[in-house]
């Protein structure tokens, strides 16, 4: 699963959600798992319920999840249509982060190496 940072700027629905996207994209849960209830969540993260149910409600209107009344949320079997405008932001976040790592010194075959291990991996960077 995954473990919230407290510190971390972002807040813990956010983390909760991209928590969730991380282990879908990874493969960590396939289409059609269940997911742990908001009970059992609240209880292993200790985070509000409410919390974590807004966080399902945020995966479900992205269409990563769906839920089942009365027998709970699961993973959906396709993935949602990418928001252009989001791309263009993590494609920014890409180029800004390569120029970094060269202006540190980092060479161009070490930024691609990782990117692709990563990519083998299908975990986030």
């Amino acid at each position: 699963m995954f473990k919230l940072d407290l510190l971390n700027k972002k807040s813990i629905h956010e983390q909760i959600v991209e928590g969730f996207k991380t282990c879908i994209v990874s493969g960590e849960f396939s289409p059609n798992d269940k997911l742990p209830s908001v009970r059992d969540l609240s209880a292993s993260l200790t985070v509000n319920p409410n919390t974590i149910a807004k966080a399902f409600r945020t995966l479900e209107s992205e269409s990563w999840i769906y839920t089942v009344p009365g027998r709970g949320c699961f993973v959906s079997e396709t993935r949602p249509a990418p928001d252009s405008a989001n791309v263009q932001k993590l494609y920014s976040a890409i180029t800004q982060n390569v120029k970094e790592l060269k202006y540190m010194g980092i060479s161009e075959e070490e930024i691609i190496k990782t990117i692709i291990d990563e990519i083998k991996k299908g975990g986030a960077l």
